[in-house]
Parts: C-alpha cells; sequence; structure tokens
C-alpha cells in the first residue's frame, strides 16, 4: 500500500490551496449580445460556483471588439468576484500574430476583472503548437501566466490544458488522458499545474465546418466529477458555457446566439427546445466540494436528462461515434448511444427514485451512492433504461412516500426532424420545496477511491487495487468516493 500510495502523491504533488472553476466561453456566439445578456450569463456563472469565463476568440473576429467591452463592464457591474480571461483560438481563423496578443493582454488586464493567478493575468490557447515560440517573447512583454491547450516546447507553458473531456467510444469517461498529462507536468522535477476538462455531452453535425460526430454523454456529467474530485487539479475548465453548435452548452438558450447553425449549413438547429440548465443546479455543490474540500446542500435538487428518440428510430445523418478527423475508430452511434434517462440528485439522505415513460413506470437504480458504509448525503446518480417506451419522462425522488422533487420532462418519441436523429440532450431539474442543511460528512482529502474499473483486461486490477482505497488514474473509471477510512490504514 505504501508503494501505491507514494505513486499518487507524486502525480499529484502540484497540488495547492487555491482551486478555480472556468467556463469555456464562444466570443463569437454573443455577436448580438446586449450588456443585459452578459450581465445575465455572469450571474448565473456566479450561482453555479463558476469563477472566469475562458473567452474564446478566433483572429480577426468582428465580434471581439464589441463583445470585451460589454463583457469587462457587464463583470464590473454584477455583484460578486467574477473573472474574465482571454483564450486565443489558433484554428478558427488561423494563427494570432504575437504583437496583437501581447497588446489585448496589456490592455486588458489593467481591467478590475480580468482573470489573475499569482497576480499574473491568465491566458489560454486552443491550438496553436506550431506558434509555441510567440510566446516566449508574449511572456516576456506581458508577465502572463500561459495554460497552452498543447505542449509548446520546455519553458514556455506555465500550465497545461487538455481537451480530452469525452470518453472513447462505448466506454465510459476514464482518467487516462488526465494521468499523462500530469505524467508529462511532474517529469521537470518541479510540478506545473494542470487544468482539467469537463464536459455533460457532445453531438455537432455542421457540415459547413466539416463536423459530423458525437462522442459519448450518458453518465459524464455525474463521473467526471468524480474523477475531478479524486485528481483535483488547480484549474477546471467546464466545456463549455455557450458551444450550442456542439450540444455541451450549459448556460441558457439564447434565440440571438444560433448563427452556427446557419453558418455550418446544420440540417435544422438541434438546440431548439433542447435546454441544459439543469446541469448548472449540480455546479455549487460539486465544484465547491472541489475548491473547499467540504461542501453544504441547502436545498435536495434532482437534475434528469435523456435523448428525445431511441436510437435506431430516426436516420443518422451521417454522424460517426468517435471521429477519424482525431485519428479515432469510428462506430455507428447505435454502438455507443444507451436508451436510457440519466439522472442525479443531491440530497441529505437515503431516497428512492421512481421514473415513468408514457404512464408506464420502468426500473429505475441508483448506480453511485455516496459513503456506502456511513452517512450518506451528497451526490446520488442513476439511470432507468426506458426501451421502447415513449411519452412523457417523469422522474421522483422520494422518502417514506412523500416527494422530494419531480422532473416532468420532454416526451420521448419515434418522430424525426426531416427523417433525422437529434443526439442533443434535454435536461430538466427540480428541487425540494423545504430547505436543508446537509454537510457531507468528511473533508474531500479524506475520501478515498473504493470502487473503480477500467477497459478490457484492466477491469481486474482496477476493482483490486481500488478495494484498498487506490484507484490508478492510468486506467480508472471512478464509481464511489469513501469517508471510512480505518480499513485503508
Amino acid at each position: 500500500m505504501k508503494l501505491v500510495q507514494l505513486l499518487l502523491v507524486c502525480l499529484l504533488a502540484y497540488r495547492v490551496s487555491g482551486y478555480a472553476v472556468f467556463a469555456h466561453f464562444m466570443v463569437t456566439n454573443s455577436e448580438n449580445y446586449t450588456l443585459a445578456d452578459w450581465e445575465e450569463d455572469i450571474s448565473l456563472a456566479l450561482d453555479a460556483s463558476i469563477d472566469a469565463f475562458a473567452l474564446n476568440m478566433a483572429y480577426e473576429d468582428s465580434t471581439n471588439d464589441k463583445a470585451l467591452p460589454l463583457a469587462f463592464e457587464a463583470a464590473a457591474n454584477v455583484e460578486g468576484d467574477f473573472g474574465l480571461f482571454f483564450s486565443f483560438d489558433y484554428s478558427g481563423n488561423g494563427a494570432w500574430p504575437k504583437a496583437v496578443v501581447a497588446e489585448m493582454i496589456l490592455e486588458y488586464s489593467s481591467y478590475s476583472a480580468y482573470y489573475l493567478h499569482n497576480s499574473k493575468p491568465f491566458v489560454s490557447t486552443f491550438e496553436g503548437p506550431a506558434n509555441a515560440e510567440d510566446w516566449k517573447t508574449i511572456k516576456e512583454e506581458t508577465d502572463c501566466f500561459f495554460a497552452a491547450l498543447e505542449v509548446g516546447g520546455g519553458g514556455i507553458v506555465d500550465a497545461l490544458f487538455s481537451w480530452a473531456a469525452w470518453p472513447w467510444g462505448p466506454r465510459d469517461m476514464d482518467t487516462y488522458t488526465d494521468a499523462s498529462y500530469l505524467q508529462y507536468l511532474n517529469e521537470s522535477g518541479q510540478a506545473l499545474p494542470y487544468m482539467m476538462p469537463v464536459s455533460p455531452w457532445f453531438y455537432t453535425n455542421l457540415p459547413g465546418y466539416e463536423k459530423n460526430w458525437l462522442w459519448r454523454g450518458d453518465h459524464i456529467w455525474h463521473d467526471r466529477w468524480l474523477e475531478a474530485w479524486y485528481i483535483r487539479p488547480e484549474f477546471i475548465e467546464i466545456i463549455s458555457w455557450n458551444d450550442y453548435g456542439e450540444s455541451h452548452y450549459i448556460g441558457p438558450l439564447r434565440d440571438n446566439a444560433m448563427a452556427a447553425f446557419e453558418i455550418g449549413e446544420a440540417a435544422y438547429n438541434y438546440v431548439t427546445g433542447m435546454p441544459h440548465d439543469g446541469w448548472r443546479d449540480l455546479l455549487p455543490y460539486v465544484a465547491d466540494t472541489y475548491k473547499d474540500d467540504i461542501a453544504t446542500i441547502a436545498t435536495e435538487t434532482l437534475v434528469a436528462w435523456y435523448r428525445l428518440q431511441p436510437v435506431a428510430a430516426c436516420g443518422t445523418g451521417g454522424t460517426s461515434a468517435n471521429t477519424a478527423s482525431e485519428l479515432q475508430l469510428e462506430f455507428t452511434p447505435a454502438e455507443v448511444l444507451t436508451d436510457m434517462i440519466f439522472f442525479s440528485a443531491l440530497l441529505a439522505d437515503t431516497a428512492d427514485v421512481s421514473v415513468t415513460v408514457g404512464g408506464v413506470s420502468i426500473d429505475a437504480t441508483w448506480r453511485n451512492i455516496p459513503n456506502e458504509k456511513g452517512p450518506q448525503t451528497g451526490l446520488y446518480h442513476g439511470q432507468a433504461a426506458f426501451g421502447s417506451n415513449t411519452g412523457e419522462v417523469v422522474v421522483t425522488v422520494s422518502r417514506d412516500g412523500s416527494t422530494i422533487a419531480q422532473v416532468v420532462g420532454e416526451a420521448i418519441s419515434t418522430s424525426c426532424t426531416d427523417g433525422l436523429a437529434n443526439y442533443n440532450a434535454w435536461v430538466g431539474s427540480a428541487k425540494a420545496s423545504t430547505a436543508v442543511n446537509a454537510v457531507t460528512p468528511a473533508l474531500l482529502e479524506d475520501q478515498v477511491c473504493v470502487n473503480g474499473t477500467g477497459p478490457n483486461n484492466f477491469a481486474g486490477l482496477c476493482g483490486f487495487a481500488c478495494t484498498y482505497g487506490y484507484c490508478p488514474l492510468l486506467v480508472f473509471f471512478i464509481f464511489l468516493l469513501n469517508f471510512d477510512l480505518e480499513q485503508y490504514h
């Protein structure tokens, strides 16, 4: 046991006391934003325990000049400590000239809302490894803290950001890529911070951008936060706040921000009527647990999400699961997606869950229960296979026969828009009518992973190691953290 504990300490050696959660924000989608729109988005992000927006900007996008002054004005207007920082996108319209990058950092880092790390302006990128050498000059001129998406050479980056937020093929999300980043960041002998990606979903069908694939969502919004708790990197970036074209938005639907579907020549707008706001209802608890080691549930909450059609009901429209553009083996959607309703709940104590589809009761189970051997306050997660059932979806959490919260969701049907499947998720949430004051029974740092698995032949290794309180990052899917540590000492 001492050996595996030492290995984990080495991988996570850079942990510090200050943790932060960011959300990836597509500036181009704010072309028609008013100041009030910016203020509302920032207020909603603050309510969700998000610390800053990573403002993704393509070079020479005309939206940038209008959006940035409004964004920084809104951040100054909204009550609360909220930051903004630049994420320079080198793939959208090509590379950014280094002089322009330096000028923008110098100008906006003087604003009170610009996010600083250790008194340095925080800056990130999307793509751009061919321009890595530019950042030597940019850093000299701006003294910025540079969190790059890709490795750009020794001595250039201050932190690394991974975009690998989704699982491969039919698998659940693992931590293999996270482990590879951690290993690289520790190789110099002086560990550098890691910015870990967390995302709830992925589906895009925008032929104009040569994009038409999905990655499996299913349990990921729950599982990835457990993995984030276990790894506890210095930074987390949620992908995304408002990237509607890739279906992983957690911000509100805005009719004035849907240009991607016209520009991308989409067959139809697969975001209309598909809210994702409910996913944010879990964030105050999961983000505060990550940042503060502990969190309080003030209102018991239920969140449910699912696709609105069985996977075999409609045409694929050529959508693949995985994508050859990322050098991945491709699958059909039917090989990867499951016809299930997924639900997570923040509960003060154990509770029952039930699901009906079209008035028919279907089997619903908790897949993950916090701390199976002690006080069970925390994050619950489960699923229900809907099979051939169609109709209105109702998910109910109850205790001792009394309803705590109930989500009445959009109907599942075999109806298809132009014969095409919509692989986006519908998300709904509900909160209890009475308040509680339930605190997680133990600090996050006092919890260990006691239940995990891995792909193929790693399943046995992971299962064995996890029974001793160690889940190897290189291969594992995390299922349970436990507060009862006595058996592991």
